[in-house]
């Protein structure tokens, strides 16, 4: 019986299946969370919105066409992520889809939690983090951006710019400063969109712009107006990327997804211990080790061989014990010779 392992097939994550991962930016009441909703009706299957400001409930359609899970703390949204992503229960809600409600509402109380700790820490109620500090805190809080953008969906992460100007970055004596709503969100998304009211031919309309992009489909400055929805912007990237594979559901996987290999035994590490016991059972001794180890490797000190080593020495012991175990062999034991009759007869064992 042979003993295998199972192991990914690599050929089995080839993408089956269109998506985009969107951020989507604006200030207060300009349609962020509705847009986030429409994932609803771009028929990928039930959406879940982790609602970080518990203002899903606000939304038609929340818990008829879509889920929406309240945060209460910020340290939920790491175990709501995780239980979306791998748990049983969330696999039979058959979610096709997800949105974050919003980044922004997450990233600044866990940074406002990480200010408040360098002013204990220093004593300082003026206290700021240094750029290391700064740099630790995105790379951790990212985790569920990276979780998220990378789970295979399509997914809508929503963000907010709290004032004019906000959204740039800014360099003091410390370093780079990074605002809640800058903390590496474009790095994850294949698109970045900012949206806004504006006045276009006399009329007030909702305007989404594309202003970070890893999309050949969505060019800088590209934009849609009006009532735009999430399947505006999945059936623009379907006509102008080229691609076929197909929206609703991953098309067929041709090749199994996991592959058998046989196991490696792995023979025991052997020791320098292990190799003297060796040496004194066949008859040799330690300082023959010793005088070995000088003339092969170069080392006085037998305790500093390296595994290499003490392998390349046991193979030259043993090939030693089985050439002196085949001239014994070939010596008979307790013979004599005689002359009888003119020639010599060997007697005895």
């Amino acid at each position: 019986m042979t003993n295998t392992r199972l192991k990914i097939n690599p050929l089995s994550r080839r993408p089956r299946q269109q998506r985009l991962v969107m951020a989507v930016r604006g200030g207060a009441g300009v349609g962020k969370s509705f847009f986030a909703s429409s994932l609803a009706d771009a028929g990928l299957g039930r959406l879940c919105i982790i609602d970080t400001e518990r203002k899903s409930r606000l939304l038609p359609g929340v818990g008829d066409k879509f889920d929406g899970l309240e945060v209460e703390h910020p340290s939920e949204v790491p175990e709501f992520v995780e239980w979306l992503l791998q748990s049983p229960e969330a696999a039979e809600q058959n979610y096709g889809c997800y949105a974050l409600d919003s980044w922004a509402s997450y990233f600044s109380a866990k940074h406002s939690e990480m200010i408040a700790a360098v002013r204990e820490r220093t004593g300082d109620p003026l206290a700021q983090p240094n750029a290391e500090e700064l740099a630790a805190d995105q790379m951790i809080l990212q985790g569920v951006l990276r979780s998220l953008c990378q789970s295979g969906k399509s997914v809508v992460i929503v963000d907010q710019i709290p004032a004019k100007g906000k959204e740039n970055k800014e360099d003091n004596e410390m370093g780079r400063v990074l605002p809640s709503t800058a903390s590496g969100l474009e790095y994850f998304v294949d698109i970045m969109c900012e949206v806004s009211l504006q006045e276009r031919n006399g009329e007030v309309t909702r305007v989404f712009q594309v202003v970070k992009s890893n999309s050949p489909a969505f060019e800088l400055g590209f934009e849609m107006t009006g009532n735009v929805r999430f399947k505006d912007f999945l059936d623009h990237l379907v006509k102008h990327s080229g691609s076929a594979l197909p929206v609703n559901e991953p098309a067929p996987l041709e090749v199994a997804e996991m592959i058998a290999e046989p196991l490696q035994i792995v023979p025991p590490r052997l020791t320098i211990d292990d190799l003297i016991a060796k040496a004194v059972a066949h008859g040799f001794k330690q300082s023959d080790i010793v005088t070995a180890a000088k003339i092969y490797h170069q080392q006085s000190n037998i305790y500093h061989l390296t595994d290499e080593q003490i392998t390349d020495l046991d193979r030259r012991m043993s090939a030693k014990i089985e050439k002196l175990s085949d001239a014994s062999v070939s010596v008979p034991s307790e013979q004599t010779f005689s002359m009888r009759n003119g020639r010599l007869r060997r007697t005895g064992s």
